[in-house]
């Protein structure tokens, strides 16, 4: 990068120097003088760059004592006591250029001069040289006006912008900026003191001292500002590094910049075995094998078998699945691998699909072992063509590949649960990838009790309790529910300061989870009260007088969740299939209530306490004859959706509906009829007592009075 010592452009400087030597030399203005100007090309006056005046310069309105301390700037050599053609008295101020000539001037002029053979310069074939090219030639020995090589710097570059601004702005006419700078250059203002503040501004000595103390504050304060701004950026600063380091190390963690996982650390499952395991025995049973399989492979490989490469358990929620695939490494003794299906989805592509490889090239490396893949459905589902997840097959074709793909897998049996088995992919659950389907089913009346006995066994309980009869009335819980079932009975009885766990508050446990909490806080006027006392009640009497129904359990009118009242039948044994009897002495029993209402207070003030009973009904009723074939005039034929059929099949479908509900709300109306006073007895018995179990129902329908409580 090429500059000038000063701020005057090297054109600029050739249009001042002509424009003050045409003012300053007579002979420059000579005509004489132009016809003995060289004809060389160099020197043609066509070549030559237009001379320009004080008024195209905007110097025009400068005075003359101005326009001579320009000149003396400018061309400081240049005065009436200085000769233009003696030389030098030195060249110590030249600067040397290996590339060119000593200046730029002489690069594009070529004037000669006496210092030629210093310089090298072409030679000129003038004797006697024009004014302009003395000062030129003159101008090769003032080191501040030569052009030089070189580069800015910082300091160069502060000082000039401290010269700008220390320069006074000139207010009088109009100049060029450059030539403002020359003329203030070496203009620099004087700093003020204080004491010659306080007497420009004619502040009375009497108040010297507190401007002096002010100033003093004033400067403190604004220290004291500066510093704290200071501390406060370098605080941010400090904040935001530590927030970067902290985004950086977090992407680090990131399988995009950690290589897409790391290794996956086995488990050993010492501590479970088939013997936790309770209420599941067919699933046991079907697992053993697999046990016995990684226990001594060679006992099945001598004979020409196979290991099972997948077994998938499939169930609803809280059967037991994970507990299952835990016992079987447990019971072989070989490490675990447990992942679950969600943890192979992740936004970026790839991830999945490398997990899996992760996965199974660290359980091969440790085969024989189990790895065990949780809510397989997540990601072994159906696969689809889905413009939004272009790439959501790579990670279940990963999986496929690795159960069985070219490369062998040998002493890796994979475990999957799922509980929509539906959902998964084809190619998933064929021979060779998931070989056996073993079905974990919710626990029967002997599973619940053994379920029951095991939790029980790690709290503080009654040695008179009986988990079968918890057992009965729980249909359709899972092993999760009963756990959760005892958990709940415990923090009861903590509660209530007691030190054991009893019945009472396994029972409390159970209507919990079956019909929510107790609402103690609803205040319930009498009126209400009667009437939900005689319709629990009806429910009662028509279940206790009814050949196939259920037995009572238990009878309340406390209200729970929804409900005002409740009466709860509890099965001898699970039913896995009904007759048509007990499905009709279900319906007599719902219509217990409502019939009781229209007994009691008359058809004019029944409620809508019995809309869930009528539910239940119409919906066995429509069972019956759709389904099951209980129906004389319709047959033995199923009618999966009504919607579909025939105007004439509907009306006849619906027709039969309506008969066997009015059968049986005349049934139990005649119950209630024919036991009006056990009816009566037993409201008394709830208002008194709000609630009564199975045996205080019995005592209550022989006439006996029940002992205070």
């Amino acid at each position: 990068m090429f500059s000038l010592s000063t701020t005057v452009q090297p054109q600029v400087t050739v249009h001042l120097i002509n424009a003050f030597h045409s003012l300053k030399s007579p002979v420059a203005a000579s005509p004489n003088q132009n016809d003995k100007r060289d004809t060389s090309p160099e020197h043609d006056p066509q070549n030559r760059e237009p001379s320009l005046s004080l008024r195209d310069l905007g110097l025009a309105d400068l005075r003359a004592e101005q326009l001579d301390e320009l000149v003396g700037r400018l061309l400081p050599r240049l005065s009436h006591a200085h000769n233009l053609h003696r030389p030098p008295p030195q060249l110590s101020g030249w600067r040397a250029s290996h590339v060119s000539s000593g200046s730029f001037l002489q690069n594009k002029h070529g004037f000669l001069d006496r210092t030629a053979s210093v310089l090298g310069a072409p030679a000129f074939c003038r004797q006697n040289p024009s004014p302009l090219q003395a000062v030129c030639t003159d101008l090769q020995y003032l080191p501040v006006w030569i052009q030089a090589r070189g580069f800015k710097t910082l300091k160069s570059k502060t000082r000039r912008l401290q010269s700008s601004h220390e320069r006074p702005v000139e207010t009088e006419g109009y100049t060029p900026s450059f030539m403002k700078g020359l003329l203030t250059r070496d203009k620099i203002p004087d700093v003020e003191t204080l004491d010659k503040l306080l007497k420009n501004k004619n502040i009375p000595e009497a108040q010297h001292d507190a401007f002096k103390t002010g100033f003093a504050e004033g400067f403190l304060k604004a220290q004291a500002l500066t510093q704290r701004t200071q501390d406060s950026l370098r605080r941010t600063r400090l904040i935001l590094l530590v927030l970067l380091l902290l985004g950086i190390y977090g992407l680090s963690r990131t399988p995009f910049l950690s290589g897409l996982d790391a290794a996956v650390d086995p488990v050993q499952m010492k501590n479970v075995t088939f013997e936790h395991v309770k209420g599941v025995e067919e699933a046991k049973n079907e697992l053993q094998e697999v046990v016995e399989f990684l226990r001594s492979p060679q006992k099945f490989t001598v004979l020409g078998g196979k290991l099972p490469k997948g077994i998938l358990l499939i169930g609803p929620p809280g059967t037991g699945k994970t507990l299952l695939a835990r016992a079987v490494a447990g019971e072989a003794d070989v490490p675990f691998y447990y992942a679950s299906g969600s943890e192979f989805d992740e936004m970026f592509v790839g991830v999945g699909a490398s997990r899996i490889r992760n996965l199974f090239r660290e359980a091969k490396a440790n085969a024989p072992c189990v790895v065990f893949i949780d809510e397989l459905d997540s990601v072994g589902g159906k696969r689809i063509e889905s413009p939004m997840h272009p790439y959501s097959r790579q990670t279940i074709n990963q999986l496929l590949a690795e159960m069985d793909g070219f490369k062998p897998n040998e002493g890796v049996i994979v475990i999957g649960a799922t509980n929509f088995p539906e959902a998964l992919d084809n190619a998933l659950i064929r021979p060779g990838r998931f070989d056996m389907q073993v079905t974990v089913p919710r626990p029967d009346v002997k599973g619940r009790t053994e379920i029951l006995k095991w939790y029980l066994r790690k709290i503080k309980v009654d040695p008179d309790i009986e988990a079968e009869v918890i057992a009965r009335g729980t249909v359709g819980f899972t092993g999760a529910e009963l756990e959760n079932l005892v958990n709940q009975a415990a923090l009861k009885a903590a509660v209530d300061g007691k030190d054991i766990v009893s019945m009472t508050e396994l029972e409390f446990a159970k209507d919990k989870m079956l019909m929510g909490p107790e609402r103690r806080s609803v205040e319930i006027d009498e009126k209400n009260k009667k009437i939900t006392a005689y319709h629990e009640s009806g429910h009662a009497i028509v279940a206790s007088y009814t050949k196939d129904a259920m037995p009572i359990n238990k009878a309340t009118i406390m209200p729970r969740g929804a409900t005002l009242g409740h009466v709860s039948m509890l099965p001898e044994n699970d039913r896995w299939s009904e007759t048509r009897s007990q499905l009709l002495a279900q319906m007599d029993v719902s219509m217990g209530g409502r019939v009781a209402e229209e007994l009691i207070f008359g058809a004019e003030n029944i409620t809508t306490g019995a809309s869930s009973d009528f539910d239940n009904a119409t919906k066995i009723a429509k069972m019956m004859v759709t389904r099951f074939g209980m129906s004389d005039k319709l047959g033995v034929m199923t009618y999966a959706d009504i919607s579909h059929q025939s105007p004439e099949t509907q009306a006849a479908i619906e027709q039969e509906v309506r008969v066997l509900l009015r059968d049986s709300y005349e049934r139990a109306k005649n119950i209630l009829k024919t036991h009006t006073k056990e009816h009566k007895n037993l409201a008394d018995a709830l208002l008194m007592y709000e609630t009564l179990d199975a045996k205080e129902i019995q005592t209550v329908l022989e006439g006996k009075t029940l002992e205070c409580r």
